[in-house]
This record gives structure tokens, C-alpha cells and sequence, in this order.
């Protein structure tokens, strides 16, 4: 769907069993869209891996004195500059229109709830709690649906390339392919705790936002009876454990991010020196060995979509959850008339 055909004539009867249910649902709904972005990250991250065989083409001619090769690797180097380009704007784009659809799709679903509620909306869930759920939430839920398609085709980079490089040089090629599964996997033991530790964060800062939307909707009041200085207190440690909570979410994951960094480099290093070995008894030329060596050093950008997805999820499953919390309220009226469906069909089961 483009941005340009917004509002949704009906956003759809969502999932709300559970958080991850509701993205899912939300997922399924911008499958179009998640698809073309996909395309378009399999065109930007593929161009942009396959710029090492352009380098060490051209690497290896300089050192064969070979100008005909020489000008193919520029020549090659110029198409991929095209079409990096052409796909980076292009996957911007989609991305971005899948973060404003899926926006759009949550607020009108939560709008449509606040109507079909009225005044008994603010009686079952807190003021705050509908403000952070149709503000800060809907981000964040927008920024999973938005990561999932750079994730998807940074997925597939990475396999092709892996797989290419095995048939391009086996020797080298084995190395990458068994490393990088490991610096895939090696920060799932501290994405739990990194969850854990964003859940905390996300509740600690919904309960402030709701005691601060709260307080400023009871102003009158608490300032007939004096009580503005109990209600700041409040807020400021409401404030001080959002802070803290921040903090500690934030040391989870700059660690996840530092091993990122460290074991790419590793596998760098060993890269490099196993060719050096190879190159040096012969097995493998100069150009192959800088092709080798750069596809390792282009292949640190997809890998970093797999952070961004871990923490995109982490953030995103509280905030839907709330907002699956929201839009599973029903009227007094409607649940008490499905009691009384409930009740004669129940008892002529029994």
C-alpha cells in the first residue's frame, strides 16, 4: 500500500491473544510490502558484496600487467556503484513506507477501539497507558515491521555469499562459511537478558508516562488539596527507575554490540592469515585473497541487521503486547451479552 492512499478503509480485525501474535498478524498484513523491501535489500546488499570480485579483479590485473582486466574491474566497479546506489534509496523508501503503513494500521485500529469504547476506555486501562501505547509504542512497533525486511535480505546476502565464496575459493571460503554462523548465533546467550532487561525498561517508562499523564489530568484537584510536591516525589522516582533501567539496558546491549565488533574481527584476522599461509605456498593468487578478504570485511554491514533486528523484537514485543492489551477491550454490554450465549450452551454441553 502507498503512504498516499492512507487512512485504511478497514486496517482488519487484529490478533490480540498475545504480543507476538499481534506482530505477526501485522507482519501478515504488510507481506506486500515487506517483500518489496526485501527485493529491493537483495539488490543493495548483493551489489555491495559482490564489490570484492570487482577489487580483486582488479588487484589481480595490476599484478598480471593485464589492462583489458584492469578496465573490466573498473567497469564492474561502476555498475555496482549504480546499482548500491539505486537499491539503498529504493530500500529506504520501501522501509519507510512499511514503518508509516504499519504506524497508520495500529493507530486506526487503537482510534477504532477508543470510539467503540467512549468513556469506559479510560475507566479499564490508565489515561497514560493509551497515550505511551498510541505514541511511543506504535514506534516501536513500526520499527520491527521496518527492521524485519533489511533483516530478511541480509539473511539471504549472507548465505549466497558464504555459499559463493566456497565455490569461488574452497579453502578460504570454508573458513568464512563455518565463522560466520558463529558470530550469527554467539549472541543469542545474552539476547534474553538484553530482553528481559528492555521489557523492564519499557514497563518502568509506560508507568511513568502514565503517572505523569495521570497527575497532569488530576491537576486541579491535587492542587485543592495540596498535594502537587507527593505527586513530583512520585514522578521523580517513577523518573529515576526509568533512568536506571535504561542504563542497565543499555550495558546489555553496547556488550552485544562489542561482540559484533570483536569476533568479526577475529575472523578477519584468521582470514588474512590463512590466506597469507595460502598465498604463500602458492594455492591461491594475490587478487583472490584481497576478493576473499574484502567479501569478509563487506559482510560486518548485513551481519549488523542482525543486532538490529534482536533489538528491534525486543523493544517491539512489550509495546505490543500493550497494544494487544488495549485493543482486546470489548464493551461491558457486548461481554455480557457472550456470557449469556456462553451460559445456556455451556450447561446443555455439560
Amino acid at each position: 500500500m502507498r503512504i498516499r492512499d492512507l487512512p485504511y478503509s478497514d486496517p482488519g480485525l487484529p490478533d490480540v491473544r498475545s504480543g507476538t501474535r499481534f506482530l505477526v498478524w501485522l507482519g501478515r498484513n504488510q507481506l506486500g510490502g515487506q517483500i518489496k523491501a526485501a527485493l529491493w535489500g537483495l539488490l543493495h546488499m548483493g551489489a555491495l558484496v559482490c564489490f570484492p570480485l570487482a577489487i580483486g579483479i582488479g588487484v589481480q590485473a595490476v599484478v598480471d600487467r593485464s589492462g583489458a582486466r584492469l578496465a573490466l574491474a573498473g567497469a564492474l566497479m561502476v555498475g555496482l556503484t549504480v546499482l548500491i546506489a539505486l537499491g539503498d534509496a529504493m530500500l529506504h523508501r520501501a522501509a519507510v513506507t512499511n514503518w508509516i503503513t504499519a504506524a497508520a494500521r495500529v493507530q486506526q485500529l487503537l482510534a477504532r477501539k477508543t470510539v467503540e469504547l467512549g468513556s469506559a476506555l479510560t475507566r479499564r486501562v490508565a489515561a497514560g497507558e493509551v497515550v505511551a501505547v498510541s505514541t511511543g509504542d506504535v514506534e516501536k512497533i513500526g520499527w520491527f515491521v521496518e527492521a524485519l525486511s533489511r533483516f530478511t535480505a541480509a539473511a539471504i546476502t549472507i548465505v549466497g555469499l558464504c555459499v559463493g565464496l566456497v565455490i569461488y575459493q574452497p579453502a578460504l571460503g570454508a573458513v568464512v562459511a563455518l565463522g560466520v554462523p558463529a558470530l550469527a548465533l554467539a549472541v543469542l546467550p545474552l539476547l534474553p537478558r538484553a530482553a528481559r532487561r528492555a521489557d523492564e525498561q519499557r514497563e518502568k517508562a509506560g508507568r511513568a508516562t502514565e503517572l505523569a499523564s495521570d497527575t497532569v489530568a488530576g491537576l486541579r484537584v491535587l492542587r485543592g488539596i495540596g498535594g502537587e510536591d507527593l505527586f513530583l516525589s512520585r514522578y521523580r522516582r517513577a523518573s529515576q527507575e526509568v533512568r536506571t533501567a535504561a542504563v542497565r539496558s543499555a550495558r546489555m546491549w553496547s556488550l552485544i554490540a562489542a561482540v559484533q565488533v570483536v569476533l568479526p574481527g577475529m575472523l578477519l584476522i584468521a582470514v588474512v592469515w590463512y590466506g597469507a599461509v595460502l598465498a604463500g605456498n602458492g594455492r591461491i593468487t594475490v587478487g583472490e585473497l584481497v576478493t576473499v578478504y574484502s567479501a569478509v570485511t563487506f559482510l560486518l554491514f548485513p551481519l549488523r541487521h542482525f543486532e538490529e533486528i534482536a533489538m528491534a523484537y525486543s523493544f517491539s514485543r512489550p509495546s505490543a503486547r500493550r497494544a494487544a492489551r488495549v485493543l482486546a477491550l470489548r464493551r461491558p454490554s457486548a461481554a455480557i451479552e457472550d456470557a449469556r450465549a456462553a451460559g445456556p450452551g455451556s450447561g446443555t454441553g455439560a
